[in-house]
This record gives C-alpha cells, sequence and structure tokens, in this order.
C-alpha cells in the first residue's frame, strides 16, 4: 500500500503515469568477459577476426554493438548500415574505406562515422592488428546488410603508401 502511495505521489509531482512509475526495468551491468567471444565468420570478415561484448539494447532502444579486434590484415566484408555506424578505434592502426573513395587511416582514439546506407569495408592494415568498439541501430531489426567480400586485390590496392 505505501508504494502504490509513492509511485501515485511521483507520478502527480513529476506528470508521469502510474504505469512508467512502477516499470521494473533494473540497470543492468555485463561484466567484462562473462560473454563468449566468437569468431567472425568467413562469409563477412576475411582473415582472423574476433567479436566480443556484443549488447543489443532493449526497445524502444535499438542501439547495439560489439568490440572487434582485427589481426594484421584482417577486414569486414563490404556493407551498410540502415540508420549509420560509429566506430571507436581503441588500439591499433586501421584503415576504413567508402566505395569509390581513398581508404581513411584510423589510429586508437579516434572516431570515425560512416552515414546510413554507405557501402564500406574495415579492418587493420597488412602489418598492424586493430581494434574498434562497432555501434549501430537497428531498423526494423536489421543493423546491417552484409554484401562482398573485399578482394585481396582491393584490399592490397588499398594501402596506404
Amino acid at each position: 500500500m505505501k508504494s502504490a502511495i509513492v509511485v501515485a505521489t511521483l507520478s502527480l509531482l513529476f506528470g508521469a503515469s502510474a504505469a512508467w512509475a512502477q516499470d521494473n526495468r533494473m540497470v543492468t551491468v555485463m561484466h567484462a568477459g562473462s560473454q563468449p567471444s566468437s569468431v567472425g565468420s568467413a562469409d563477412r570478415f576475411t582473415g582472423s577476426v574476433r567479436v566480443d561484448s556484443r549488447f543489443q539494447a532493449e526497445a524502444p532502444a535499438r542501439v547495439g554493438g560489439a568490440t572487434v579486434t582485427f589481426d594484421a590484415g584482417a577486414r569486414t566484408a563490404w556493407h551498410t548500415h540502415p540508420l549509420g555506424q560509429t566506430l571507436i578505434v581503441t588500439a591499433g592502426v586501421g584503415l576504413v574505406q567508402q566505395w569509390g573513395s581513398a581508404v581513411q587511416v584510423m589510429k586508437a582514439g579516434d572516431v570515425v562515422w560512416i552515414p546510413p546506407r554507405v557501402k564500406h569495408w574495415h579492418g587493420a592494415t597488412r602489418t598492424k592488428g586493430m581494434t574498434h568498439i562497432a555501434i549501430a541501430e537497428a531498423l526494423d531489426g536489421k543493423s546491417v546488410d552484409w554484401l562482398e567480400l573485399v578482394s585481396d586485390e582491393q584490399y592490397l590496392e588499398s594501402q596506404p603508401r
């Protein structure tokens, strides 16, 4: 009875509905190492890639992401994101390339924004590995559209000189 009075009082004070005030969702901590790593699948990645800490927010939020580690020479396939993607480079040196444009170098501390529906790939250089946090929002439940693999020729041509 006491909690119902508190909920009603808070609802009146802050203009929130009683249903909102009674929401039982809790802050959740996913501890490092509590989820297993996965290996980047060969139809989406070339080379040795590890994906850690996948997360997907509960509706109505639609953000999700992962920490992705690329060994030297590893990279994603070409792909797009319906609402764009943010990369936060946490270690190493990497590359990102938009279809039809020159490759750009990414280093630890850099933040990269890839606009919605822009065909691109990202990964490590030939000689240095790279780790980034990848964050994207889902549209109608989908956050990425995977396309063809980046060929060895495309990758080697993209290397900074």
